[in-house]
């Protein structure tokens, strides 16, 4: 029987952004609709959307390196420093990126041993694996109610 908490954080991983999650909020709904303008417009002091994606999305990519047996190499002070988006077509390319990359990271955690979620991520100042995984999930459910707002915001307004 495979392990039953890494299948449980792969869970999780994928209601966070695809669905099916207890607070009935997901990235890929929130994002639905979202024209490419509007995920760059500025919104008061706040984030734009695509800010908050990207920045979402490079602690999940920061993990997958980590997952394929490689160096942790991220910097907090980079995890805002988005591509530009200039069309549609990008932001739905990037979308599509973010989720395939959501996907990929769920996989690899289902095939975690259960044990090695109790040893050091990449190093011991990072913590566990099981503590890097589940912030990875709270971080993506905090952002993705800045997304909500701002998103309401920015509708309410057109």
């Amino acid at each position: 029987m495979p392990d039953q908490l890494p299948n449980q954080i792969a869970k999780h991983i994928r209601d966070v952004h695809t669905g099916g999650n207890w607070t009935d909020s997901n990235l890929k709904e929130q994002l639905q609709g979202i024209t490419w303008q509007q995920a760059n417009q500025k919104v008061g002091s706040f984030n734009t959307i695509l800010a908050l994606v990207y920045h979402i999305n490079y602690f999940v990519l920061a993990a997958l390196v980590v997952l394929h047996g490689k160096p942790l190499d991220s910097h907090d002070k980079f995890s805002f420093d988005h591509p530009p988006i200039t069309s549609q077509e990008d932001w739905d390319k990037f979308i599509d990126k973010v989720l395939k990359d959501a996907e990929e990271f769920a996989i690899l955690v289902e095939k975690l041993p259960e044990n090695k979620l109790w040893g050091n991520f990449s190093d011991a100042k990072y913590g566990t694996w099981y503590r890097n995984l589940a912030g990875i999930i709270e971080h993506t459910h905090y952002h993705l109610g800045q997304i909500a707002i701002i998103k309401k915001s920015i509708l309410e307004k057109n």
